[in-house]
């Protein structure tokens, strides 16, 4: 019997990782309900959208997927700056157990992350292909739904970067650390 070690990986997404200011506003106008509901909030530091999951990944590829996102990143930065995401209701999610907030469909958001899919699968990951929506997970082992689809104060994220995140399981939940940040917009449109 031979022994040979594994390749180490980590488990790894693309995400909008919105600013410090964006995630505070986001957590303050679902605090409510997300109590209400009897789960746990997703802590502020951790809020984020998720464009496209990949598991995990050999430590050795991780530079192969910051070459997909500097590609894809430099696509999108070319277009005109794409309007605000816009966060004013809230859903509960019955089989993942989830309460979520919503934005209206963003086509350029979808457009994004089936771009970051469709190279990465081309390159040989395995990305998640479930079709993308434009959410954030702000409640995890909710208990209770509401029979109304909540309002909240509306609350912007400008959406201006992603990045590439690693993601530990730890006993009070997963840990997000950004791996890189890619910007979404030319230097000339600014940067937060």
């Amino acid at each position: 019997m031979t022994h040979t070690d594994a390749a180490p990986t980590r488990r790894v997404f693309f995400a909008l990782w919105p600013s410090a200011d964006e995630r505070h506003a986001l957590a303050r106008a679902a605090h409510q309900a997300a109590a209400a509901s009897g789960g746990r909030p997703v802590p502020e530091a951790s809020l984020h959208a998720t464009l496209a999951f990949l598991g995990s990944v050999p430590e050795a590829r991780l530079a192969e997927l910051g070459a997909i996102a500097r590609r894809v990143a430099g696509e999108f930065a070319a277009a005109a700056r794409p309007p605000p995401w816009r966060f004013e209701t809230l859903a509960h999610w019955a089989r993942p157990r989830v309460l979520v907030a919503l934005a209206r469909e963003e086509p350029r958001a979808q457009a994004l992350a089936a771009r970051l899919k469709d190279l990465a699968a081309a390159t040989g990951f395995r990305p998640d292909l479930k079709l993308f929506h434009a959410h954030v997970t702000v409640a995890r082992k909710v208990v209770h739904a509401s029979a109304a689809v909540p309002r909240v104060r509306p609350v912007e994220w400008r959406c201006d970067a992603f990045a590439l995140i690693d993601s530990r399981s730890e006993a009070a939940g997963p840990v997000y650390s950004v791996v890189e940040s890619y910007l979404l917009v030319s230097a000339a449109d600014g940067t937060r």
